[in-house]
This record gives C-alpha cells, structure tokens and sequence, in this order.
C-alpha cells in the first residue's frame, strides 16, 4: 500500500512540473539600458570633460559610454585614442601604451590604428629621458616604431615614425660615444677602441660618428698604429668629405717619417 501511494505522488509530481513548463514566461532580450540620444549625450559630455583636461573624469565616461555602444560604433574605437591620450596628460605613459596598442592590435585594419601604434611608441620614447640611463624604454620605442614602418609603410604615420627613428639611432649612438670617451679619459685605450669601432659599424649615419672617427683616429696615434690611422682617415674622408674637424685629424700631408717609425699596425 505505501509502495503504491509513493508511486501515485510521484506521477502526480511529474505530471505538475509537465503543466507549469508549458505555461512557462518566456523572459524578453534585455534592452539597451541608454538609448542612441542618450549614447550622444554622453559622448559629448565625456568630449567635453576631456577639452578642459579633467582626465579621471573623462576616461571615466568614455568607458561608460562605450559599453552602451553598439560593435559598429566608430567611436568605440576612437575612444582608445582620448583614453590614452587621458592617461599621457596624467603621466602614466604604460597604460597609455595599453589603450593604444589595443586599438592598433585589436583593430588592424581601422584607419585609426597607424596613429594609435605611432602614439605608443611616442609614450616610450619620452620615458627614455637622458642618454645616460638604461635604454630600455628607447629599445622598446624603436622596436614600435620599425612595427609601425613594416605594418603601415605608406601612412604619415610611417612617415613619422622613420624620423623618430633616426633620432633614436643618434641618441643610441651619442650613448654608446660618452662609454668610448669613459674609457678614452682613463686610457683604457683598447676598450675605447672597441666602443668607438662598434658605434660607427652600427649606427654609420648617426650625428656623433665624426666625433668618435676623430677619437679613434687620436687613440690610432697614440698607439702608434700607423696603418690603422691611415684607413680610419680614408673612412672618414669618404663618408663625411665636408665635417669641419676632418682636415685637422686627418690632414692630407701624409705623417713624417720620423712619426711613422713609432710603430706598426695593432689592429
């Protein structure tokens, strides 16, 4: 008997749960929570707030606004730039670079994205202060702006980018010329060598280089290699004919004899 009113609960329970699924309320897809003329409103609020430098607020908004936004909406994308921009004014150059590098990366093909990449690596560059410090934050602007040059050839933003470029190689170089110049004042003459060659053959354009040829001529003498003067002077009058400090390193009356029995080539 109790096996039975068991079973009889037990249908009477299934057939209950059947029922109530059938009428179940079919819950409606949430709508959006700000309306299009609501999306305006907050954007230009966020644009204003942004003109008159208030950048916590700004960056704020921006972010609200943008979650409310459809995918399609350009101004999901342009909000990166006014973010990142925010963050540069505040000086937290690092977050900077993450808003830009989300645009650049994750929106390759967006017009946009050229500026964006060129912005991030102009958030590096000005963290790179003095030549003198660890060059890391330069290495990594450089390695950003040759990303931008290989992605975008053809933007100004490119364009841009190779400029930076070469003022970064000639703060590379003028870093690796005051080492040379350590070494020369101590008359480490051997590791100044080694500095000022390594610094000509790796960045052969760079400002400082008719500085370093005119050390490394000097220390050449010094040392009596004769035979290397003569060939660092040929380099020099080849690839700087008008640098004004030429004539005087390397004049074109040739050593005298009396110099040139002070030693043979060492190098």
């Amino acid at each position: 008997m109790t096996q039975r009113r068991t079973i009889v609960l037990l249908l009477a329970s299934l057939a209950l749960s059947t029922g109530c699924a059938r009428h179940a309320v079919v819950t409606p897809p949430r709508p959006l929570v700000a309306s299009p003329a609501r999306i305006d409103s907050l954007w230009t609020e966020a644009m204003s707030l942004f003109a008159k430098k208030k950048w916590d607020k700004a960056t704020a908004l921006f972010e609200r606004v943008t979650l409310e936004m459809s995918p399609g909406d350009p101004r999901a994308r342009l909000k990166f730039i006014y973010a990142g921009d925010a963050r540069l004014a505040q000086g937290s150059n690092l977050q900077a670079v993450r808003e830009y590098r989300h645009l650049s990366d994750e929106y390759p093909s967006d017009s946009l994205a050229p500026g964006a990449l060129l912005r991030a690596g102009n958030a590096y560059n000005v963290l790179w202060r003095r030549v003198e410090l660890d060059p890391t934050y330069g290495q990594t602007a450089l390695a950003t702006y040759q990303e931008l040059v290989s992605r975008y050839p053809t933007s100004a933003a490119a364009k841009e980018a190779t400029a930076k470029i070469q003022v970064l190689n000639d703060r590379f170089a003028a870093k690796e010329y005051k080492t040379g110049t350590f070494y020369y004042r101590f008359k480490a003459f051997d590791s100044a060598i080694l500095v000022f060659r390594h610094l000509i053959a790796t960045w052969p354009q760079a400002a400082v280089v008719p500085d370093a040829l005119v050390k490394l001529v000097a220390t050449y003498r010094h040392l009596g290699y004769i035979d290397d003067v003569r060939d660092m002077c040929g380099y020099y009058r080849r690839q700087w004919p008008a640098d004004p400090k030429l004539e005087a390193t390397c004049p074109a009356t040739p050593p005298s004899a009396a110099s040139a029995d002070k030693g043979t080539s060492g190098h």
